[in-house]
């Protein structure tokens, strides 16, 4: 019921942990999934791109017959639909944007391209949203009603891909107040949507976020472990790209978080319910190695050697 994983595969610096030589960028976009697909802990992987730019069935396609009929794709929702502003040529966010939580741009240009190009080997479809502007944190009902329009009209997944979940993520911590969280989960509930866990300075320790988790429970775990939380200042993601490049060394172990993720997923799996746990070489410093030390955690709580 486990599947763990990283955020997209294209790093030459995991040489000697997943890849079996020094290999370029431009050979690992080429057959770096097959190669990751391979290695035993590796049985899902975060689709990131897609946040920045809507990716077509083609592309999805494409990914689907490098790997097997067991591994499964979480997909981030582009951002023309999860950014309450709009974007500049430069990546940064401007104006309001129409967009927003649109049923209809979410469908199109995001689940139908998905569902269609990858099929069974979908796993979770997470609309990651951006920080909300304070217009909008200011007028909770609107919101948390235009949220669950959204939700309740994207299609059904289960006939093409039986293991699939769709979960939201957010940047804001206030989000998860007891004022908000009750109509929050309530929104996710009546959409069969999970929260996804979102392991981000912006938000709070994983032990604060459990809340809304037990509010939804029974149900599956989606976590997205994205940014250790040293890095929570203005350009913290920046920073930790520039610290921990190559991504071969867990340069800031966080065993504290890793444990408890543990616990979290034994809770989830032992209840029978599916967890897509993916990990960002942003959040110790080498994705691949904080995976392999979450599985230890895990095998040492069940009693493994």
């Amino acid at each position: 019921m486990l599947r763990l994983g990283t955020s997209s595969w294209n790093y030459p610096g995991w040489s000697g942990i997943v890849w079996d030589g020094e290999y370029t960028d431009n050979a690992l976009s080429r057959f770096g999934l097959t190669a990751y697909a391979r290695h035993p802990l590796m049985r899902a992987v975060s689709l990131d791109r897609a946040f920045y730019r809507a990716m077509t069935q083609a592309q999805f396609e494409t990914h689907a017959a490098q790997v097997p009929e067991d591994f499964r794709f979480v997909v981030k929702a582009p951002n023309l639909v999860t950014d309450a502003r709009a974007r500049d040529k430069s990546g940064r966010r401007t104006l309001h944007n129409p967009d927003f939580l649109s049923s209809d741009v979410a469908i199109a240009d995001f689940v139908r391209p998905a569902l269609d190009g990858l099929k069974s080997k979908l796993g979770a479809l997470v609309f990651q949203l951006s920080p909300l502007p304070t217009e909008i944190l200011g007028d909770p009902a609107a919101f948390l009603g235009r949220l669950s329009t959204m939700l309740r009209a994207l299609p059904d997944l289960r006939p093409a891909a039986p293991d699939a979940v769709v979960a939201v993520e957010v940047r804001d911590a206030v989000l998860l107040d007891p004022r908000w969280m009750q109509e929050f989960s309530a929104v996710l509930r009546d959409a069969g949507a999970t929260f996804c866990l979102g392991l981000h300075p912006r938000m709070p320790p994983l032990a604060k976020q459990l809340p809304m988790l037990r509010s939804l429970w029974p149900g599956p775990l989606v976590c997205r472990w994205n940014l250790h939380r040293k890095h929570g200042g203005p350009g913290g993601f920046e920073e930790a790209e520039r610290l921990y490049a190559p991504f071969a060394t867990m340069l800031d172990p966080d065993p504290e978080t890793r444990h408890a993720l543990a616990r979290v997923i034994l809770g989830t799996t032992g209840a029978g319910q599916p967890a897509y746990v993916t990990v960002s070489n942003k959040a110790e410093g080498s994705a691949p190695r904080t995976v392999v030390a979450l599985a230890e955690a895990i095998r040492a709580q069940t009693g493994g050697t």
